[in-house]
Formats: structure tokens, sequence, C-alpha cells
């Protein structure tokens, strides 16, 4: 048993990086770019158009990854945008599963994300228009935020944490900083080969290889990350995790990737080694729980998108694609699912995490049951 958990500790780090974190960061730092030479034309936009805001979040959440929906959760922080906004991101967020269907899949991928789609902004603009609850949520965050700490400052509070100067630990987290985007370039390789050969079974090997390649790296990156979001921050000038803000420079864009993505990377690997270990202690299997006849299979898809993070939505993705799940029940977690980007919600303001992750169910349960009595379980639909 000892050595079973140990493999799973090992195999959950490497994972979680190369899985996981190498796409969340190509997206946050396209997002950070856009913004930095926008001057934050973008996000202002999206801040001062109320009415559009919950359709421009869906649209962010649309983005296979996390990214787009990462950097819409500060904002609500902030004050500015809804919680109707907020729902509509997560509702929306394909996760990195979408990967997975993507290429093996891509008929029902388009579906199940435009379901998704309509299905976010509808969800969005009724908690907007009609409250549904959460009025004193909204206003609980638009008066407080966290700081680094864990302690509260006022909405107005400066985006920026200036790093203390270290004559060691300064130049060092900044030569690590640089060591980390090689090793995210060398993980988004390895992951998107690794998708597009449908997710299979990687060796935790240090041999020679494509798997001894995909071990090094992961477990290197996720080491790297730990350290980022553990020391290296309080070392580096850097927007606290979880936080937006317009980067100064090419560099701020890229060094604000890295700390958000690695601040990620920890809560993601939180979420695979609870998620593992909770298999190993119950016997539960969520694909065997996924695949049950009748109108379990999208309420199933629906209750694992309530898991935080995409490594059980990889895993039903990949059953779909294996014909194991039927296509109401991706459709289904399509919707419910949050993907990476509720882990910052959930360290900010966890009764604004949980109150979305339960409106994004509500409408993953309709949709999916709708499907599945209108047009059957669909086995197989679209899969190349």
């Amino acid at each position: 048993m000892a050595s079973e958990l140990v493999d799973i500790f090992l195999v959950s780090t490497r994972d979680a990086y190369v899985q996981v974190s190498a796409f969340v960061a190509v997206t946050v730092v396209a997002f950070g770019l856009l913004q930095y030479y926008s001057q934050g034309a973008l996000l202002a936009r999206l801040e001062d158009n109320e009415r559009l805001q919950p359709l421009a979040g869906a649209l962010l959440g649309l983005t296979p990854g996390c990214g787009g929906a990462i950097v819409v959760m500060p904002l609500y922080v902030r004050g500015s945008v809804s919680f109707g906004t907020v729902a509509a991101t997560l509702a929306a967020t394909a996760g990195d599963s979408a990967f997975v269907i993507l290429a093996l899949a891509p008929e029902a991928a388009l579906y199940a994300y435009a379901l998704a789609f309509a299905a976010a902004v509808l969800t969005g603009y009724a908690i907007d228009q009609f409250g549904m609850g959460v009025g004193r949520v909204n206003r609980a965050v638009a008066r407080l935020e966290p700081t680094p700490d864990g302690g509260t400052v006022q909405a107005d509070a400066c985006e920026v944490t200036p790093g203390r100067d270290h004559r060691v630990l300064t130049p060092l987290t900044h030569v690590l900083h640089a060591v980390w985007w090689v090793t995210a370039l060398a993980a988004l390789a390895l992951g998107t080969a690794y998708l597009l050969q449908g997710a299979p079974e990687v060796a935790f090997t240090l041999a020679p290889g494509y798997d001894g390649l995909f071990t090094v790296v992961g477990v290197t990156g996720t080491a790297l990350s730990v350290y980022l979001y553990a020391v290296g921050r309080r070392f580096v000038t850097s927007s606290a995790p979880g936080r937006g803000g317009l980067a100064s420079s090419r560099y701020a864009a890229f060094r604000h990737a890295a700390f958000e993505t690695s601040f990620v990377t920890v809560w993601v690997l939180v979420g695979y080694l609870v998620y593992e270990y909770a298999v190993v202690a119950t016997g539960f299997e969520v694909q065997a729980a996924a695949a049950a006849a009748g109108l379990l299979a999208p309420v199933g898809g629906a209750i694992v998108g309530l898991i935080p993070g995409c490594g059980p939505q990889i895993v039903l993705a990949t059953a779909y694609a294996e014909g194991a799940i039927p296509f109401s029940a991706l459709a289904a977690n399509a919707i419910s699912q949050d993907g990476d980007a509720l882990f910052p919600l959930l360290a900010v303001d966890k009764t604004a995490a949980i109150v979305a992750s339960i409106y994004t169910t509500l409408p993953a349960l309709v949709v999916g049951v709708g499907l599945h009595l209108a047009y059957g379980p669909l086995f197989g639909f679209g899969v190349l």
C-alpha cells in the first residue's frame, strides 16, 4: 500500500505539469501579452460593458484549456465583473479535456461545447437578471479581497506585490523562472503528443525515450512550480496568485503567467492527489460510475464535473472516445466542469467558488438529461 501511495504521488506530480500546466501557461501568457500590447483595452471593455460580460466570459471560458477562464476570476475578486459572468465563464470552460475530445471526436466536441456555450450564456444572464440568491456573495466579494498572506484588504488594493531583494534568492528566482519556461515549452510539446495519441498510459521511468522525457519534464516542472509559488514569489515582484493586472512589460507578462500557472499547478497537484487517494481508499471508479445505465449517465457526467481540475475530466473524455460513456454524459460534463479556473477562486473566496459550482451543475443536469431523453445515449457519436 505504501508503495502504491508513493507511485500515485510521483505520477500525479508528473502529470499535473505535462497534462495541465503547460497548456494553462500558454493561454495565460497569451492573454497577458494581449493585455500588454492593447494596454488593457480588452478587459477594460469587458469591465465597462456590463451587458456583454456573461457573453464575453463564456467566450473566454470556451478557449481550450483554462487560461481564458482563469483571467476572469481576478476581475470578479476586484468587483469588476458580475457573479453571472463568473458562472457563465465556468459553465463554458472547456478545460484540458477539450484537447482530448478535439483530437479524437471533433464533431462531438463541436456539439458539446456549443451546448455548453449556450447554457453558459443563458445561466449567466439569468443570474444577473434575477439574482437567484447570489447577491450576498457579490456584495461580500466587492467589499473584501484576500491578500497573499490570507488576510483581507479593501478592494482598491494594489495588484502588484513587490519582491524582497535578496542577494541569492532574487537572482536564483529569475534564473529558475527562465528554466521554468524552457520546461513549459518542452511539456507543451510532450502534452500535445500525449493528447494526439489518445491520452495513453505513460510509464514513470527515467529511461531514454518519450516516457522518460515525459517523466523528467513533468517532475521538474512541478518542482519548479512549487518553488516559484512557495518561495520565489516572495523575492520577485509579481501579482498575487489568483489576481490579474496589466503587465508593465513583456517580461512581466511572462513572469505573471509563470507565477499564476505555478499557483494553479500546486492546486492541480492537490486535486489529483485527493482524487487518486480517494479512489484507492473507496474503490470508486469514475468511468464505471459515468457509464451507468439510463439517466444516471448524464447525472454521473455532471457530478464528475463538480470535481475541481482537469484530471477527472480528461479521464471522462477519454472514456467517451473509447465508447464507454454516452454523448449526454459528455455534454453534461462539458457544462458542469469548471477546470483549473476554479482553483484561484477557491483560494480567494470559497463561498463564491462553491456557489458557482452549483450554478454550473444545474444547467448541466437539465441539458444532459434532456439530451438523453430526446436522442438516447448516442454512444460513439462523432468519434473518429
